[in-house]
């Protein structure tokens, strides 16, 4: 009772969830455990579900489903119009008019002005009305209009492919439990974490043995990694983690192998496992390659592009559900726009005088016309003196992830 009044509170300990309309998640996660564990106590049992795997897998589908159809039916008009008008002094009628005028063409009508300027919301069926209207006030700065029913088609479409992820990675670990412990004969092995049949092929090109499903929302657990290490044929494991929330899954797992040794190598996104990776050399120990492996980690920037799963407010950015977002190592640069031009805009954000290398992932809901488009705009920025790869990771969550060294 005491936890739960506890969690109500965090709220208001912490600005940030109550921008986003939250709990603390470790707080919630807590709960949860003492929830279980007074199961035990007074009951002596584990809390436990009837619903079979089929049948929670057909319950998320129609949770989806269900959802899709109420914002469906909420989407009154299609286009969200944005829009600054620079003020023409000559120009005498109050924005009030426009405000007035546009209500006639739509809903979520706002306009706000100063001497300067009139930035105006709406969404209409006839942004080009607005537009024009807007003009008899003076010259028009920015425009940004954007379908709002395509925008929640391509969510949903990325809901239903990270559904179908999830399916995928259960599978996975069904045929993970399968992995049978191998004799540790080598002096060397690679254990890394990586989502996607692009990215974990990627990763045994490059030498490891085992990869273990999950990344992003899809975190492995010590034991999925025990498992991996003792199938992986060598006295020294090196663990690439590849997101800063699995790395205490991988710390947590040296002690539990007795038989060869593991050295995590902290990284903290794909990139930087990549970059780890292809900095192994195999003439030098085990102890100087770890140093060298997380140097070059530390050396590389990571991009992410993806897609907001719920309204919240964070980093200064108001964040409607499906909206797009780019990330500059960790931080939230850029929302709005495609996933292609977001993707652009984070490579010109990472780069600098001296960046030679370029590797940009692209993931499920990307076409690979949209990638090669992609591929191009960077390009034309980098020059020639830059060597860009481009890769089908098939990673879920992210539309792109982007290396740049």
């Amino acid at each position: 009772m005491g936890a739960a009044e506890a969690l109500a509170t965090t709220p208001d300990l912490l600005p940030v969830l109550k921008k986003a309309g939250v709990v603390d998640a470790g707080g919630q996660g807590l709960c949860m455990i003492f929830d279980g564990m007074m199961q035990v106590f007074k009951y002596g049992e584990i809390v436990k579900t009837d619903m079979t795997e089929a049948e929670k897998a057909e319950e998320t589908a129609q949770f989806f489903a269900s959802v899709a159809a109420e914002f469906d039916s909420e989407i009154n008009f299609t286009y969200c119009t944005e829009f600054i008008v620079g003020r023409d002094p000559e120009v005498t009628t109050e924005p009030n008019e426009l405000r007035l005028f546009l209500e006639t063409l739509g809903d979520c009508v706002v306009v706000v002005d100063d001497e300067e300027i009139i930035k105006v919301h709406v969404h209409t069926e006839q942004p080009g009305v607005a537009l024009t209207k807007a003009l008899e006030f003076g010259s028009l700065l920015t425009v940004k209009i954007e379908n709002m029913k395509e925008q929640h088609k391509k969510a949903a479409e990325l809901n239903n492919a990270n559904r179908a992820a999830y399916e995928a990675a259960q599978a996975s670990k069904e045929e993970k439990e399968t992995l049978k412990p191998v004799s540790p004969e080598e002096e060397l092995g690679f254990v890394s974490v990586a989502a996607g049949d692009g990215l974990r092929a990627l990763f045994e090109e490059l030498g490891c043995a085992q990869v273990v499903s999950g990344g992003q929302t899809m975190n492995p657990s010590t034991e999925d990694i025990v498992e991996a290490v003792l199938a992986t044929p060598a006295k020294t494991v090196f663990v690439l983690p590849n997101n800063k929330n699995i790395i205490l899954a991988a710390e947590q797992a040296v002690p539990l192998v007795t038989d060869r040794k593991i050295i995590v190598v902290p990284t903290r996104t794909i990139p930087q496992g990549l970059s780890a990776l292809l900095s192994f050399d195999p003439d030098a120990s085990a102890d100087e390659n770890a140093s060298a492996m997380l140097s070059a980690a530390e050396n590389v920037a990571t991009g992410t592009v993806t897609f907001a799963a719920r309204d919240s407010e964070f980093g200064g950015f108001k964040i409607k559900e499906g909206d797009t977002m780019g990330m500059t190592n960790g931080k939230l640069e850029f929302v709005g726009d495609t996933p292609v031009r977001s993707v652009y805009k984070v490579a010109k954000a990472l780069m600098n005088k001296h960046t030679s290398f370029i590797t940009l992932i692209y993931g499920e809901g990307i076409t690979e016309e949209e990638a090669n488009e992609a591929l191009r705009l960077i390009k034309n920025k980098a020059g020639d003196g830059v060597d860009i790869n481009l890769v089908n990771g098939g990673q879920p969550v992210y539309y792109f992830i982007l290396s740049v060294e």
